[in-house]
C-alpha cells in the first residue's frame, strides 16, 4: 500500500497553509489525486516540491517561474538535487538584474526618484515642463538606466 499524505498533514509537514496547498494545486504546482471518499491524497514526494516551492519564493522567483521550470522536467516528476541545481541556474540571469536594479536605486535615492515628477525643485534631473511624459508613464529615468 502507497503512504500518502493527506492536505493537513502536506501543510504541517511542509510548514504552509491548508490554503497553500490548495493555491498551488490550484496553480498547477502540486497535484493530488483523491480517494473514494473524493479527499485530496498527496504523494510524499510533494513535500519536496513545496520545498523548491518555497525555496525559490524567497529569493523572488514569481510562482510563473516555478511553474514554468517545473514543466522542464520529465514527466512533471519532482525535482533532485542535480534539478535544483539547474533550476536555480536559470534563475541566476534573473536575480542578477533585479540586484542590479536594487543597487541602481539605492544608489539614486537620494538624487531622484526618477519619476518625472515637478514637486522636487532640489532634484538634479528638474523635469521642466514634463518633458519626461513622452518617454512613458512611471520611474522612466530608473527604469531607462536599467535597460
Amino acid at each position: 500500500m502507497e503512504r500518502v499524505l493527506t492536505v493537513g498533514q502536506l501543510a504541517k509537514r511542509s510548514g504552509v497553509k491548508v490554503s497553500t496547498c490548495h493555491f498551488y494545486e490550484q496553480k498547477g504546482l502540486i497535484k493530488s489525486r483523491r480517494n473514494s471518499g473524493n479527499q485530496r491524497r498527496y504523494h510524499p514526494d510533494t513535500l519536496r516540491r513545496i520545498s523548491v516551492i518555497k525555496a525559490a519564493q524567497k529569493l523572488g522567483i514569481s510562482l510563473q517561474s516555478i511553474k514554468a521550470a517545473f514543466a522542464t522536467l520529465p514527466n512533471e516528476r519532482t525535482p533532485t538535487s542535480h534539478d535544483w541545481k539547474r533550476l536555480s541556474q536559470t534563475w541566476q540571469h534573473e536575480l542578477d538584474e533585479r540586484i542590479y536594479a536594487l543597487q541602481r536605486l539605492r544608489d539614486n535615492l537620494d538624487n531622484c526618484i526618477g519619476c518625472g515628477c515637478l514637486s522636487l525643485h532640489s532634484c538634479p534631473l528638474y523635469n521642466q515642463d514634463d518633458h519626461l511624459a513622452s518617454r512613458g508613464s512611471g520611474p522612466v529615468i530608473l527604469e531607462e538606466r536599467h535597460r
